[in-house]
């Protein structure tokens, strides 16, 4: 049974205060995504509005991280460096 938008928009998921950076390709036809991870709920829609922007290609918000469309991982980062945000680039 799927939770109300509300509700799962609500649900935190732990963090240690590091965002995570990780470029995926599993189940999306061979096309890269950036996944960010570790942001606030709260600050997740603002976030993801720059990041789409500034990288110029679409995104959404899915189960706590952003999915930014391409590999956009160093603009990515140095972005939200900007913003005062430890970043660290995860997976291979």
């Amino acid at each position: 049974m799927r939770l109300p938008e509300r509700e799962q928009e609500n649900e935190a998921i732990p963090s240690d205060g590091i965002v995570r950076i990780q470029r995926e390709t599993k189940g999306r036809g061979g096309k890269a995504v950036c996944v960010i991870s570790g942001i606030a709920p709260t600050e997740l829609k603002a976030v993801c509005k720059l990041l789409k922007a500034r990288c110029g290609s679409g995104g959404a918000i899915k189960e706590q991280r952003i999915e930014i469309q391409g590999d956009h991982r160093e603009p990515i980062k140095a972005m939200l460096e900007a913003r005062g945000l430890t970043v660290k680039f995860a997976g291979g």
